[in-house]
């Protein structure tokens, strides 16, 4: 093969041929079309690699199925392994090389950012908005869409005040109206007649969002109840991946994609099959830096419920083959995406999205049911406070701004959450951690006693999620008292104790998947509403 893609043949491992395939970069993979050319890469196997000079490196076997590393010492161990990892499956059923696992599945970048962010706000706006409905039909005359005043602006300036750090927005919803001039169909802002014919909300979102510093995702609705070709299945998706190509590649970086499994009968009576990897396939493409959002993720899952609540044991972790699929249903699904699995395969965290009012999109008669500060309170503690993020509908009206109702609910949470919990009582104090196989104990001391009234655990979640079990205590100088006993830990855990003054703190991990790190103990007053 000398002289094919610059890989020459190097040595030989159990009988079969190893081959050098050059320096690498830093971001280059393996040649893996060339190495499958010769029978040895199986499918979907990637292989990335550094080299530090001339005399090591470092290889990482990528596989749909696996996932380890090597370190080498020297340049021919550095070949030799990278081509021992192309070998894929023959080496491995061979028991030439196994690869090292991680302990734990951990987040990207993008997702331990997405986590850090606890606040998002959703936008449900579109043609839902001008006939008083919540699901439309798709018949609806696209002249109805007619917002007075629409002020993206106000929206984002809320939103950051309300400590919120990024938005989504519903590009289009079940009724197949979109909110930009999409040249895939009529059915859009071009033919309502707003702005003269020249609108596009979307594109007054995005920037309206990085005015305010916010981050901007988006939401397509798989089902369009307006297009033809619903039903039609390879028809359709080639629709769908047009809309979605437009809204990936025309407005700015974006930092979550949002999926739904919302599904019906396309006008034959045919049901769709919608094409999930291509979907996901075009996300990557596109918007590598934006996490996907989804019953079945990829990157992040939705939490089982719209009613606020994250599960009281709650893993980032799941196992994929129990939620093949957004829009899969059952008993084992819900209790996946509500709780996660220890023993998952895969880092997807859940994301717990709630409506401000009853219904996601706005009516007038709701203005008196808006949710209030201290509600929104209870939703952060029971969302984010449980390892997950909390993303919040705060739907505009007709005239196309938030109601001052919403906007005020906001800030009173804010204001609470700030109070409550912005000062750490436990800010300063050295942490005793001491540890024995699974478990281990963060022992503070206060100096005197202080009232608490809300304890606040964080794990290192760039290094995984470990804590399945703990428990705290309190003393007051009379002796150790349980405050209370809890599951998983994650990102956040924030609970209520009865507030009474303590002088020392201590958290025991009484079990963890792996020998415990530190966690992060915060110690608050209590959060006033």
């Amino acid at each position: 093969m000398d002289g094919q893609g610059g890989i020459r043949t190097l040595d030989t491992v159990a009988g079969m041929p190893v081959f050098e395939t050059g320096s690498f970069n830093h971001s280059d993979t393996c040649p893996a079309a060339a190495l499958a050319g010769a029978n040895l890469a199986p499918e979907g196997l990637a292989i990335k690699a550094w080299p530090s000079g001339d005399r090591a490196g470092i290889m990482q076997l990528l596989h749909p199925r696996d996932a380890g590393a090597l370190i080498m010492t020297s340049r021919r161990e550095f070949v030799h392994g990278t081509a021992l990892a192309c070998l894929g499956t023959h080496a491995l059923s061979r028991g030439i090389w196994t690869p090292r696992r991680s302990a734990l599945p951990v987040p990207t970048a993008a997702q331990v950012q997405w986590q850090r962010d606890e606040l998002a706000m959703f936008v449900h706006f579109g043609m839902n908005t001008f006939t008083n409905r919540e699901w439309g039909d798709g018949t609806e005359s696209p002249t109805l869409f007619a917002p007075t005043s629409l002020d993206t602006r106000q929206w984002a300036r809320t939103a950051r005040a309300a400590g919120f750090k990024s938005m989504i927005l519903t590009a289009k919803h079940h009724d197949g109206f979109c909110l930009w001039p999409t040249a895939t169909t009529r059915h859009s802002v071009a033919s309502s007649g707003w702005r003269d014919g020249n609108g596009d909300v979307v594109r007054e979102f995005v920037d309206a969002c990085r005015a305010e510093g916010l981050r901007a995702g988006l939401y397509l609705s798989p089902w369009d109840r307006n297009a033809s070709v619903y039903g039609d299945s390879p028809r359709y998706n080639d629709f769908y991946a047009a809309q979605l190509t437009e809204l990936l590649t025309h407005y700015g970086p974006l930092s979550e994609v949002w999926f739904d499994g919302a599904n019906g009968e396309g006008p034959t009576g045919r049901k769709q099959v919608y094409d999930w990897p291509r979907t996901w396939a075009l996300v990557r493409q596109h918007q590598p830096g934006a996490v996907i959002f989804s019953d079945a993720g990829p990157d992040v899952r939705w939490i089982g419920n719209e009613s606020g609540s994250a599960g009281e044991t709650n893993w980032s972790m799941v196992d994929p083959a129990v939620v093949p699929f957004p829009g899969a249903s059952g008993d084992a699904v819900i209790q996946m995406l509500q709780r996660g699995d220890p023993r998952g395969s895969v880092w997807r965290p859940g994301e717990t999205d709630v409506s401000i009012r009853p219904g996601w999109f706005y009516h007038e008669a709701e203005d008196a049911k808006v949710r209030s500060g201290s509600d929104l309170v209870s939703l952060y503690f029971s969302s984010v406070g449980r390892n997950s993020k909390l993303l919040l509908n705060v739907p505009p009206g007709p005239d196309g701004q938030l109601h001052g109702a919403d906007v005020h609910a906001l800030q009173a949470m804010h204001n609470s959450l700030d109070h409550g919990l912005s000062q750490d009582l436990a800010s300063g104090v050295r942490q005793q951690w001491h540890v024995s196989g699974t478990t281990a104990t963060a022992e503070l001391d206060l100096g005197s006693p202080i009232a608490v009234g809300v304890v606040d655990l964080s794990e290192a979640i760039a290094d995984g999620q470990q804590v399945s079990r703990y428990h705290v205590e309190g003393d007051d100088g009379t002796g150790w008292r349980t405050l209370y006993s809890g599951t998983t830990i994650g990102y956040r855990r924030l609970t209520h104790v009865d507030g009474a003054p303590v002088q020392k703190v201590r958290v025991t991990i009484d079990e963890a998947l792996s020998t415990p790190r530190p966690i992060a103990v915060r110690l608050h007053a209590s959060e006033s509403t």
